[in-house]
C-alpha cells in the first residue's frame, strides 16, 4: 500500500539521500618566471572540480574566462619587469650621451689621409726618377761621331806688316773652310750639335777660326756641315821667317784643333745627355794649290 509522503517526510529525507561523488582536485606545479639565480621555485595551482557541464572546460564560455585570466597572469608576471612605454607603445630606453671632442678623431684621419697623398707622391716622384735614370743611362753610349773630311783653301797670303802697336812682323792672311761628317746614332732622341772655336793653328798662333752654327740632327741620321775659317792679317811675329820657309819646301805644316759638343733632350728637358769630342788633325797648306786638302783617318785623332 502505497503512502503518500508528505513535504515534512520528503525533507526528513534529503539529508538521507546519497550525495554525489566529489572529483578529485588536482595541482599544477609549475617552474617560476622570476627566478634569476637557477634555482627553480615551484607555485601550486590549484584546478577546481567541475559539477555542472557549463563549468566544464568543453564549455565555450570557459575560453573566453581562459584567455582573460592567462592575459591578467601574464600582465600581472611582466608588469614587474616590462619597462614603461612612449606614447607609440614603444619601450623607453635610456641615451648614452658620451662625452669626448671628436676633432681630434676627424683630425687624425685628415692627417693620415695627407699623409697617403704625400707617400703617393713621393713614390711617384721615386718610380720617375728611376724611370728618367734608366733612360739616361741609356742614353749615355749614343755620342756623336765626328768625321773630318777635307779643308779647302780658299786665300793664303802672308808678307810684311805691322801689328796695331806698329812693330812691323810677317803677316798672313787666310780663308778656308773644313767640310765635316757627324752622325747621330741615337735611336729614341735626336741631338743638338754646336762646337767651340774651330782654330787653324801655325806653331802656337791661330791663323784662322771659325765656328760650327748649331742645328738641330734627328735620330739614326748623318750630316755633312761646313765650317768656314778666316784670318786677316794675322801677325805671325817670330814664326814669320819659317812660314816663307815652309811654303818654298812645298807646304806650310797646320793643325786644326776644336771640340764639338752635343745635347739630347731625352725626356723633355727633365733628362738632357751632353757630350763633346775633341778634334786634332794634322795638314799641310800649300798657297800654290786651289784643290781641297782630303784629311785621312789617320790624320786626325778624336
Amino acid at each position: 500500500m502505497m503512502h503518500a509522503k508528505s513535504d515534512s517526510d520528503v525533507t526528513s529525507l534529503a539529508p538521507s539521500s546519497p550525495r554525489s561523488p566529489k572529483l578529485p582536485v588536482y595541482y599544477v606545479q609549475s617552474p617560476s618566471r622570476d627566478s634569476n639565480d637557477g634555482d627553480k621555485s615551484s607555485t601550486m595551482h590549484a584546478t577546481p572540480a567541475f559539477n555542472t557541464p557549463m563549468e566544464s572546460p568543453s564549455h565555450p564560455s570557459y575560453g573566453r574566462h581562459s584567455r582573460a585570466s592567462s592575459a591578467s597572469r601574464v600582465s600581472g608576471s611582466l608588469k614587474g619587469s616590462r619597462k614603461r612605454g612612449n606614447d607609440k607603445g614603444w619601450p623607453e630606453c635610456k641615451v648614452i650621451e658620451e662625452e669626448g671632442d671628436y676633432d681630434g678623431l676627424y683630425g687624425e684621419m685628415g692627417f693620415s689621409r695627407r699623409c697617403q697623398i704625400l707617400m703617393a707622391l713621393f713614390g711617384f716622384i721615386v718610380i720617375f726618377s728611376i724611370f728618367c735614370l734608366i733612360l739616361w743611362g741609356a742614353s749615355r753610349p749614343y755620342k756623336a761621331r765626328v768625321s773630318v773630311k777635307s779643308l779647302a783653301v780658299h786665300n793664303f797670303y802672308f808678307g810684311e806688316g805691322s801689328d796695331m802697336t806698329g812693330v812691323p812682323t810677317k803677316m798672313v792672311t787666310m780663308n778656308c773652310s773644313v767640310r765635316m761628317s757627324v752622325y747621330n746614332p741615337a735611336t729614341f732622341f735626336g741631338i743638338h750639335v754646336s762646337s767651340d772655336a774651330v782654330n787653324l793653328m801655325y806653331s802656337e798662333i791661330t791663323v784662322a777660326t771659325g765656328q760650327l752654327k748649331k742645328y738641330y740632327q734627328p735620330r739614326k741620321s748623318n750630316r755633312i756641315v761646313l765650317v768656314n775659317l778666316q784670318g786677316v792679317k794675322v801677325p805671325l811675329y817670330g814664326a814669320g821667317a819659317s812660314v816663307a820657309v815652309d811654303n818654298t819646301n812645298g807646304g806650310v805644316p797646320m793643325t786644326l784643333v776644336f771640340d764639338v759638343r752635343s745635347r739630347g733632350n731625352v725626356v723633355g728637358k727633365l733628362v738632357k745627355t751632353k757630350h763633346w769630342r775633341h778634334v786634332n788633325c794634322s795638314l799641310v797648306v800649300d798657297s800654290r794649290k786651289t784643290k781641297p786638302i782630303t784629311l785621312k783617318a789617320s790624320s786626325c785623332a778624336y
